[in-house]
């Protein structure tokens, strides 16, 4: 299980960690939005860009607002410590989705630093590492959700989590849906194909999972819970046809 640093903001909130791992390996922060959403909020105007702001803007909830600025300011400081620019001059786009060729495939900077960023209530993470990665976090589904979406996984997932005992189920299926959603997300196609295509397992520790992709989880609060996928060096996107039914 992957460990992830804890992010503090930087009292003026321009400047990131002075110290940034080597190349070659994965860096991964988690942001406590309920301890650091203020001091989010105080520094953003001048962080995000005008999409951005206008999006937090039009979140009605609280939570969800306070934990999308969190996040996205985070992201930002991050990106410019890597890429030596001010956090609100990092150049955010989006690559071509792998599977129609449309301007939304996953977020990228144009070149140098790949990176990922997920959030729900409360809790933040960001991924960065130069090749393709994916991160997910996610509350713990209740009992009548795991059951209404188990059916749609792989089938040997789905028969996994019959297997065990309702209140196991939940903590189960959580670890197979992150697993599943960072994947897909560092391929750029979300969940474009569907929940079935790749068995990842819902064990206490990852299965094989897609060719050419290491699947861990991480350590994150209790009531959570999450993976990061990263593509291994040199290994290209998966076609349609390479992705295992």
């Amino acid at each position: 299980m992957y460990q992830p640093d804890v992010f503090a903001f930087p009292e003026e909130g321009q400047s990131g960690p002075s110290l940034l791992p080597p190349p070659g390996v994965l860096s991964l922060w988690r942001v406590d939005v309920a301890r650091h959403c203020g001091q989010a909020a105080r520094v953003a105007p001048g962080i995000l860009d005008a999409g951005e702001l206008d999006r937090a803007a039009h979140l009605v909830v609280d939570a969800d607002r306070e934990c999308y600025v969190a996040s996205h300011v985070a992201l930002r400081i991050l990106l410019g410590a890597r890429l030596g620019v001010a956090p609100g001059a990092v150049p955010l786009t989006r690559e071509p989705c792998p599977s129609c060729g449309g301007p939304h495939g996953r977020p990228a900077t144009g070149g140098g630093v790949h990176f990922s960023l997920s959030h729900t209530r409360g809790v933040a993470l960001l991924a960065f590492a130069d090749v393709p990665v994916g991160v997910d976090v996610e509350l713990l589904p209740k009992t009548g959700v795991v059951s209404e979406i188990a059916g749609q996984l792989h089938p040997a997932e789905s028969r996994e989590l019959a297997e065990l005992p309702e209140e196991l189920r939940p903590a189960a299926f959580g670890r197979v849906w992150t697993r599943k959603e960072a994947y897909l997300k560092g391929e750029g196609i979300g969940l474009a194909d569907g929940l079935a295509a790749e068995h990842v397992g819902t064990g206490p520790r990852p299965g094989p999972g897609p060719a050419g992709w290491t699947i861990t989880d991480v350590r994150v609060p209790t009531g959570y819970a999450a993976a990061v996928a990263v593509r291994a060096a040199g290994q290209p996107a998966a076609r349609d046809g390479d992705r295992r039914r």
